[in-house]
């Protein structure tokens, strides 16, 4: 049996914008049930949303059990006015907005709260993100309001200082992780945080020619060295595609390869796993 930690059912994993389009009026079942019977049929029997402001996602979760599918969602994701998310997700301004928008979603039946705190990958240049995180301050904030309202909390987060400030903040479980160092993996671990490091977002997209290759293999072998180094301090690591970003599609089963091929034993992810099923 399979889980994905981290999906994106709005999304196609081809092209975000008609993705998205698709779903513009309503969700569209017939795309909902096709993607769920792919995930039977490969046993997955739980998967974690990323969120969408469509209601895709809640749509997905009320249909999964028809499949043997635990699904879970934060609903839409947050994110900070003028900073990466915007295209997905709900925006605040202000923490009173934001705190506003943790309680709709609460009171509407999200399973977690999941925070944008950080830019992306500059996948043609090794190192660069394409912005900086939040303050360490804020960061703490929101972690701590979504925690007040007794919701987990997951964050998408790249960058050492930004994974730093999360982690110490308690967040429940860091997305994607690009670029840390040795006080961000300790820091982790000593919180007792999930890492989904969604290799699969960076390995998916060798030899697609989209990307320049060489800075391509550098993230991957960067990432992947990080996650032995988390594994050897007894950190918790769980599987996740990102499902619907370009070139992974859902219902892959590469971020269990690119896991297991960093990793000599499955031990932090049955924990990791465990941990986000109990969590989230």
């Amino acid at each position: 049996m399979f889980v994905d930690c981290h999906i994106h059912m709005v999304l196609d994993g081809a092209d975000w914008k008609s993705a998205i389009a698709r779903h513009a009026q309503a969700a569209d079942e017939g795309w909902i049930r096709q993607t769920l019977a792919r995930y039977q049929k490969l046993g997955f029997t739980y998967l974690r949303d990323g969120g969408d402001r469509w209601g895709v996602g809640k749509r997905a979760r009320e249909m999964a059990g028809e499949y043997g599918i635990l699904y879970r969602t934060p609903l839409s994701p947050l994110c900070k006015l003028g900073h990466y998310g915007g295209f997905i997700g709900e925006k605040f301004e202000n923490l009173p907005e934001y705190e506003k928008l943790v309680r709709k979603n609460k009171n509407n039946g999200a399973d977690f709260i999941k925070i944008m705190i950080s830019g992306l990958m500059d996948f043609d240049r090794f190192g660069v993100l394409t912005e900086e995180g939040l303050e360490p301050m804020e960061i703490r904030e929101l972690i701590h309001i979504a925690h007040e309202e007794g919701m987990a909390v997951m964050a998408h987060a790249n960058g050492a200082r930004t994974v730093e400030a999360a982690a110490e903040a308690g967040v429940d479980s860091i997305e994607h992780g690009a670029y840390l160092d040795s006080e961000a993996l300790h820091a982790m671990a000593e919180a007792g945080t999930v890492w989904v490091p969604t290799l699969s977002t960076i390995g998916n997209l060798r030899g697609r020619g989209r990307f320049d290759e060489t800075a391509v293999a550098r993230i991957l072998e960067g990432a992947t060295e990080n996650v032995r180094r988390f594994a050897a301090l007894g950190g918790l690591l769980a599987p996740g595609t990102d499902a619907g970003a370009w070139a992974v599609p859902h219902g892959s089963l590469t971020e269990y390869a690119l896991l297991e091929a960093a990793l000599n034993t499955s031990e932090p992810l049955e924990r990791g796993i465990a941990q986000i099923r109990r969590v989230f």
